[in-house]
């Protein structure tokens, strides 16, 4: 394990913290995966990409990284988190399948958004559907030390009980006079002592297709308790970190709090994390409001908010321009600038391969090379600063750049150290990695060998002086997309 002393920002405490793990090197780590019931969008896609860099740097950083990230599948109700039909049940419905068709379509969907974006797979994936009897067990737990009641076959979590002895609110800093006075009439209010209470079972209605047997009826759980049940199931009672998006925090994550609390009488997360917001004109881009946009659409252009189709990895490279506790705001001109911004950082990568080292490292080359790490380091280690890591990498692409034009020296070993600190951080770090535009490598290989037949054409028209020729070759592909560069060692070009 490295030296480096990562601080994070606990959402708990409203700062940043050393990060201690519980038992290290051993880290428990959960976050809220997606509700399986439509195509992967954009908002989908910063979560996973965060928790996804924290995942690899503490993994690089030595610990041994449990990563639990859950899939909804049963629970999370089409209003809020109490009323309302159940999401996946209701698209089954309209579409004359099987909800567990329709969660597995969904969630093999997902998994290949998350392949393209280079997001690791979790360590554990649990299905809300397939941990009922845990779920179960928790809301025993519960009404057996007073904290929640049961009403006409439904079970809810008492909250004004339980803030006489705990403090509800404490995630999102409300209190609960605030809870009570900003909640909404709901529908079924009636069964409620009290209308900001929250359901830990629900009782199905006769129309209702996802039910199971309870000693209270047949039902099934409030959206709230799958995560804390699966949480205690594969990290234990107390664990690392709690992750996700800051639509979560409340009610959600403030619901699990007081589940966790109410059940075993002390917290179960020490670091509760969140990621911001992607916005579009300042909206949050999501399926409740309609104006998200699916992966897919980005991967193929096919949207009227987007001018060409954008990759994965440019996806990716916007997702981490940003830090994750800013929001980020959408619009095709930002991921036009993303998308040169990781070709510059990939070509910089690509053409350290052309430098020819010498014995000795130049002043300036020098000094970038020797603090590039450390910059990097700190940056990771200030709350996940990837953005700074970024632009630390572009000062690096500048350098290739020079030494690439002879505009500079270095030596084997700074070189290498060059090389290893770019990849290290751009790779295996923040997740980048080369994409095939194509999607067929022979076919690539093989336009690739045509360009350069043509710029062999062009270098024996220049050996013969032949300019009008060569101009020609050049400004044609210069036409076409490409950018055509003369070096000492000859002409090299990229799109």
């Amino acid at each position: 394990m490295t030296d480096n002393k990562l601080f994070i920002y606990n959402t708990l405490s409203r700062r940043k913290e050393l990060f201690s793990p519980i038992a290290a090197p051993n880290v428990g780590m959960y976050v809220c995966g997606p509700t399986v019931y439509g195509d992967p969008h954009l908002g989908h896609a910063r979560p996973a990409i965060t928790f996804d860099l924290l995942f690899r740097y503490l993994k690089h950083l030595g610990y041994k990284v449990r990563y639990v990230r859950n899939i909804t599948d049963v629970g999370h109700l089409e209003h809020d988190a109490d009323e309302g039909e159940d999401k996946i049940a209701k698209k089954a419905k309209l579409e004359e399948l099987e909800p567990m068709e329709i969660a597995q379509y969904y969630t093999n969907r997902y998994h290949a958004a998350m392949d393209a974006l280079n997001v690791l797979p979790p360590s554990i994936e649990p299905h809300a559907t397939g941990h009922i009897i845990e779920q179960i067990e928790l809301v025993k737990e519960i009404l057996d030390r007073g904290f929640a009641y049961e009403s006409k076959g439904s079970v809810y979590f008492d909250i004004e009980k339980y803030n006489k002895t705990y403090r509800y609110g404490k995630l999102s800093g409300r209190n609960l006079d605030d809870v009570i006075n900003n909640s909404r009439e709901l529908d079924g209010v009636g069964e409620k002592r009290n209308q900001v209470d929250f359901a830990l079972w629900k009782a199905a209605q006769p129309e209702h297709i996802m039910r199971w047997p309870s000693p209270w009826s047949d039902g099934f759980p409030g959206w709230h308790c799958e995560c804390t049940a699966m949480g205690r199931k594969y990290l234990g009672s107390h664990f690392d970190i709690h992750g996700g998006g800051m639509d979560l925090v409340f009610p959600h994550h403030e619901c699990e709090i007081a589940q966790a609390t109410a059940s075993q009488g002390d917290d179960m997360v020490k670091y509760w994390m969140h990621n911001n917001m992607i916005t579009i004109n300042g909206q949050k881009m999501g399926k409740s409001l309609g104006n998200f946009i699916t992966l897919e659409q980005f991967f193929k252009g096919q949207h009227k908010l987007l001018s060409q189709p954008y990759s994965p990895m440019t996806i990716r490279f916007f997702i981490l321009s940003a830090h994750y506790r800013s929001p980020v705001d959408f619009s095709d001109e930002a991921l036009g600038a993303s998308k040169k911004g990781l070709d510059r950082l990939l070509s910089a990568i690509a053409d350290i391969e052309r430098i020819q080292a010498g014995n000795v490292t130049d002043e300036q080359t020098k000094r970038v090379i020797e603090g590039l790490r450390q910059k990097c380091y700190e940056a990771m280690n200030d709350d996940m600063q990837s953005q700074i890591v970024i632009s630390n990498l572009f000062e690096a692409c500048r350098v290739v750049n020079s030494l690439v034009d002879h505009k500079g020296s270095v030596s084997a070993e700074d070189l290498k150290e060059l090389k290893d600190t770019m990849s290290l951080f751009a790779f295996d770090i923040l997740g980048l990695k080369e994409e095939k535009t194509g999607g067929n490598e022979a076919r690539e290989e093989a336009f690739g060998k045509v360009v350069d037949m043509v710029l062999e054409l062009r270098a024996k028209a220049k050996a013969n002086k032949d300019w009008a020729t060569s101009d020609l070759i050049r400004d044609r592909l210069a036409s076409l997309g490409f950018e055509v560069k003369d070096t000492k060692d000859g002409a090299v070009w990229k799109l």
